[in-house]
């Protein structure tokens, strides 16, 4: 009997420490959309995210803009300053290869374990999205790197998506959102040298994955990512020879 009586007690313990949940709150609308936007490149390395500023830019109180920026700066996507607002992280040599380095090998994971699920339907899809990303990219002289940066995402999640696997899309995700700036100075540098097309990567992991090639698939895809990150290595690796001649000249 007093042992019925303590699991009476302790389910209603339980109980207690459990309440209704509630609609989508002003809090979880700010940081989604301040989520998506550093996911998307739409901040550079090293800009200052004041909180007025962005409680103006979204219309909304101070509160729940500095919650999200705190949830924020704790998944490593901003970092606080000493007075008391944050920035986009600026892109070192360590954090860049650190990045690239984790994003290989999850996002390969991901392409291995997605293989075996995908569809001629998932891959009528693939390519509509990678056509769309062409066109985008054919309107020169236009602001469309937020358009090219959601196709670039879907594109690869509707990958990741079929891996099925619920404990490495987070992580996946994760690591977008502290490589948004980096990919966003990429697409700049891109777009002053020139080059192979930036679906180049993704039509070849299109084929691999048609083909079952998970070798192939697994390769295009560490193609892909390591382009954007060697675009800003090669921009490091100048300036720090310029900073050195500027040096010796001195």
């Amino acid at each position: 009997m007093r042992k019925a009586s303590e699991n009476t007690a302790s389910n209603l313990d339980r109980d207690d420490a459990l309440s209704p949940v509630g609609r989508e709150t002003l809090q979880d609308r700010v940081y989604a959309q301040l989520r998506n936007s550093l996911i998307n490149g739409m901040f550079d390395a090293g800009d200052i995210l004041r909180i007025v500023d962005l409680a103006e830019r979204l219309q909304t109180s101070t509160m729940p803009v500095r919650e999200a920026l705190g949830r924020l700066v704790s998944e490593q996507a901003l970092e606080s300053l000493p007075n008391r607002s944050v920035r986009v992280p600026l892109i070192t040599r360590d954090r860049l290869d650190d990045l690239a380095r984790a994003r290989i090998l999850i996002e390969g994971q991901m392409v291995a374990l997605a293989l075996p699920n995908l569809s001629d339907e998932d891959f009528a899809i693939l390519k509509q999205i990678n056509v769309d990303c062409d066109l985008a990219f054919e309107q020169h002289g236009k602001d469309i790197g937020h358009v090219t940066s959601a196709l670039n995402q879907r594109f690869h999640f509707h990958i990741y998506q079929a891996a099925r696997s619920p404990v490495l899309i987070p992580i996946v995700e994760s690591l977008w959102l502290q490589s948004g700036a980096i990919i966003r100075k990429a697409a700049h540098i891109h777009d002053e040298q020139g080059g192979l097309a930036a679906t180049n990567h993704h039509w070849a992991l299109i084929d691999a994955l048609e083909g079952r090639d998970a070798e192939s698939a697994v390769q295009s895809l560490s193609d892909d990512i390591s382009r954007s990150f060697n675009l800003i290595r090669g921009r490091l690796d100048a300036e720090h020879d310029e900073a050195a001649k500027g040096v010796r000249h001195g």
